[in-house]
């Protein structure tokens, strides 16, 4: 048994949008379950740690965002340990662990942990326990509920063996897992191996130690397995005949209390976090309606905000869950008649957790739902879990223990992330589920803004801000009805009475501005997504559909900053853009031509995916942006090689950003005669050198 003094640790996060933080304060809950005691505090307030002399075990929980950079509230430790002034045994009595957060579709996978994770080895910290590296690409929970488990016994090892080491004097080293492990033959292994046999072995406690084995109940069976079809609700043989093997029932630490007093007149959160109150002052459709996808271009007016912003800052646009949805999630909850009860949110007792603090106390329930969780989010497994021990029926029980469990898991992504399944799908899809309200609050994470690049530059508008962004779309499919992105179509219905079609004269401008529909907005500055300080580094951009709004605002800069300093010398500038019709969806056309005729634009090169072949009947025409620069592959690689300029890249992650690398990679290649592997480097030092920049999005 651990002594009280030695069952403590120490939980420090680095979270850019919430889901660090949420990590970190899991782990900080489950802990007493354990025996043991955390504190837990965000690497951005150093008045509350000090790594320079923590005797105990630290955890580090790290996201990573931007161009594969630690999160904000992470980057003054970063600055701080990066200090080359530090001796290399600066931290070589910290023994720690690190849980590090990123996402496949993006390039520099995890690198804002992997950056704390080699920095605190190059000063002699030590590991107690194998670095996890979390995909959000794949499913976050995927490694994180194992690493977590295993987490557990590593904890107890090591603050035994501090333990020890305090009674019998011994000074030496306990931690000695990154050096010393040994395979079944007795040889040692590298690092690497170490990680990943870590990793495996904790996955196998997880299996044998902590889950519940569950078998079907045969009775459940409505008909022979060759006419069934999985689905949500619906598993087929083997998974429907196999033995379970499910998580642990996450634990319960909250209490929800409804009170009859009223609050009305709740608004927006508006002055919290930065927040502030502008009128949208134009909106305008920018594709013809038969476009595949509806771009829409607003205006907000900061005319009376003290908000100063660059080309390529982008800006949060806080949301509101969809009336209707909420609506129905109450119905479903059967508490209806309870929306405008005030909530008052507690512990329950000896819990060692800690109230949420998205949700605010003495709201009314429907302003919790509206503004404070995000109803939306894809349910965890642990929420899946929870829902089973609330659901009547045997066979819908079952179904979700299914879906939560090991076995399950191809079903879990099939039917649940891949669909973008929510709560109240599930509520749907299992009617004699009905969790209580406790749950929810526990299980559903913070709303969070969505954040949209700035298509445009204060020089050229002063006093406004433009953003255009694609109205996503969900079909319908068999685990939910259609509809339409959370915060784009919010923002399509909010602009409605002042929306424009292509081409026409916004009627907005004559509306008072108190007629004017209103949007909550944070600035949320790049710290690197910006033109050179020096207008003579020539610029690639590289920006389809939506992708070429900051560019835009890049474009809108030089243009002004060319009418005010003649005398000033501009290097070459390049765009690649790409849409899918040249009459349907080239949005900011105009303005793009007017930049390339004015010479603010030294080369615009535009491909059309989807046009038919022209009257010649050419069809070997580049396609993809990835397309046009392989055919300007010498100049993108003088520009980058030789004059030292910029590459920026802007839009999606999942297959348009890969493909340009993949492209950059090639270009280097060919031209500079390297293999793959050379070639990475290169690219690699790009990056470094903040001349490879990317404001992507999934």
């Amino acid at each position: 048994m651990l002594c009280e003094v030695a069952a403590h640790f120490l939980i420090l996060y680095g979270s850019q949008r919430g889901q660090a933080q949420s990590i970190a304060e899991e782990i900080c809950e489950q802990a007493a379950e354990y025996g043991l005691t955390a504190d837990i505090s965000c690497l951005s307030n150093q008045d509350k740690y000090k790594v320079e002399s923590e005797i105990r075990p630290v955890v580090f929980v790290v996201s990573t965002t931007g161009d594969g950079d630690p999160p904000d509230t992470a980057q003054k430790f970063v600055r701080k340990i990066k200090n080359k002034s530090l001796p290399h045994d600066h931290l070589s009595h910290l023994r720690y662990a690190l849980l590090a957060l990123g996402d496949t579709n993006y390039a520099n996978f995890c690198n804002g942990g992997k950056t704390i994770d080699s920095l605190l080895q190059r000063l002699g910290a030590k590991h107690f326990y194998a670095t996890g590296h979390a995909d959000d690409g794949t499913g976050l929970e995927v490694v994180v509920d194992p690493w977590i488990e295993g987490l557990w016994d590593a904890l107890k090892k090591k603050l035994s063996g501090m333990s020890a080491s305090d009674q019998t004097g011994d000074t030496r080293s306990d931690c000695t897992q990154d050096n010393n492990h040994k395979n079944a033959s007795g040889q040692e292994k590298n690092k690497s191996d170490v990680e990943v046999d870590l990793h495996l072995l904790k996955l196998g406690e997880v299996h044998s130690q902590n889950e519940t084995n569950v078998t079907s109940d045969s009775t459940d069976a409505e008909t022979h397995s060759s006419t069934l079809v999985a689905s949500l609700k619906q598993s087929v043989p083997p998974l429907s005949e196999s033995v379970l093997k499910v998580p642990a029932l996450p634990p319960s630490y909250l209490e929800v209390v409804l009170e009859q007093a009223s609050t009305e007149g709740e608004t927006v959160p508006s002055g919290k976090d930065g927040y502030r109150e502008m009128s949208i002052s134009k909106a305008v459709q920018l594709t013809q309606d038969d476009a595949v996808k509806s771009s829409i271009f607003l205006e907000l007016d900061i005319s009376e905000q003290d908000v100063a912003y660059q080309p390529g800052d982008s800006f949060d646009i806080l949301c509101p869950n969809r009336a209707s949805e909420v609506d129905e999630l109450l119905l479903r909850l059967d508490l209806q008649m309870q929306r405008n009860c005030a909530v008052q949110v507690s512990l329950l007792k000896n819990s060692t957790a800690k109230v949420p603090l998205h949700i605010p106390q003495n709201s009314s329930l429907q302003f919790i739902l509206t503004w404070a969780l995000e109803i939306r989010s894809i349910p965890k497994k642990a929420f899946v879990r929870a829902l089973a021990d609330f659901t009547q029926s045997s066979s819908e029980k079952r179904r979700l223990l299914e879906l939560c469990s090991k076995e399950g898991s191809a079903d879990y992504n099939s039917f649940i992330r891949d669909t973008n399944v929510c709560l109240l799908d599930l509520l749907q899809a299992f009617p004699s589920c009905l969790p209580p309200l406790s749950l929810v609050f526990e299980h559903l994470p913070k709303l969070q803004p969505r954040a949209y690049s700035a298509a445009s530059s204060s020089l050229q508008h002063p006093e406004k801000v433009h953003f255009v962004f694609n109205v996503v779309e969900f079909p319908a499919c068999p685990e939910h009805p259609a509809r339409t992105g959370l915060c784009t179509g919010w923002l399509v219905d909010h602009v409605s009475s002042i929306l424009q079609p292509l081409g026409t004269v916004p009627a907005s401008e004559c509306l008072a501005t108190s007629a004017l529909p209103k949007v909550h907005v944070r600035p949320r500055p790049s710290s690197t997504f910006h033109l050179p300080s020096d207008p003579s580094v020539p610029v690639v951009m590289v920006g389809p559909g939506t992708g070429v709004a900051p560019f835009i605002g890049f474009l809108q800069q030089r243009e002004k900053e060319h009418e005010t300093n003649q005398e000033a010398t501009f290097g070459e500038t390049w765009l690649f853009f790409g849409c899918r019709h040249k009459d349907k969806d080239f949005i900011f056309r105009e303005e793009l031509e007017r930049f390339a005729h004015n010479g603010t634009l030294s080369h615009l090169i535009v491909c059309f995916s989807r046009d038919e072949p022209d009257a010649a009947g050419t069809i070997n025409r580049p396609t993809y942006v990835q397309h046009n620069l392989l055919l300007h592959a010498k100049n993108v690689a003088r520009i980058l090689l030789k004059d030292k300029g910029c590459l920026y890249v802007c839009g999606d992650a999942k297959n348009m950003a890969k493909d340009v690398n993949d492209t950059l990679l090639e270009i280097i290649g060919n031209e500079l005669q390297l293999d793959k592997l050379d070639a990475m480097k290169i690219v690699a030092g790009l990056r470094e050198e903040k001349r490879y920049l990317q404001d992507i999005w999934s």
